[in-house]
C-alpha cells in the first residue's frame, strides 16, 4: 500500500475527521467555521485538518486572511478504488451463494414432485 493511501486511511480512522469530511462535502469552510460546527478547540481542529490534508482528502487555500478548506474528491477516489477492488470478491461470494440456493431449491422441488 502506498504512503498516500496509508495517510488517507489514517485520516479516515477518526470519527471526527469523517464528520469534518461530511461537512466539507456540503460546503467549503474556513477553519473558524469548522471550529463552530464542532465542540473542539481551534488547535484540535487544525490538527484534524492537517491530518486530512496529509491524507490528500482535503485542500486548504488561502483567501485573504482566511484559510478555506474543501473536500478533495481525487483523494477520496483513490481510497474508494482500493475498496472497490474487493467488489469482485463479493460478486463471486454472492454468486456462489445464489447458485447454492438455486441448487438446493431445485433439489427440494424435484423431491417434492416425486
Amino acid at each position: 500500500m502506498n504512503q498516500n493511501l496509508q495517510s488517507s486511511f489514517r485520516a479516515l480512522g477518526d470519527p471526527t475527521r469523517r464528520q469534518i469530511l461530511i461537512e466539507l462535502g456540503r460546503e467549503e469552510l474556513t477553519i473558524t467555521e469548522v471550529v463552530n460546527k464542532f465542540d473542539l478547540t481551534r488547535t484540535a481542529v487544525r490538527k484534524h485538518l492537517t491530518i486530512l490534508e496529509e491524507g490528500n482528502l482535503i485542500t486548504v487555500t488561502q483567501r485573504g486572511k482566511e484559510r478555506v478548506t474543501c473536500l478533495n474528491p481525487g483523494g477520496l477516489k483513490s481510497t474508494a478504488d482500493w475498496f472497490n477492488y474487493f467488489d469482485q470478491y463479493w460478486d463471486n461470494a454472492l454468486g456462489s451463494l445464489k447458485k447454492a440456493i438455486e441448487t438446493t431449491t431445485d433439489n427440494t422441488t424435484s423431491e417434492t414432485k416425486k
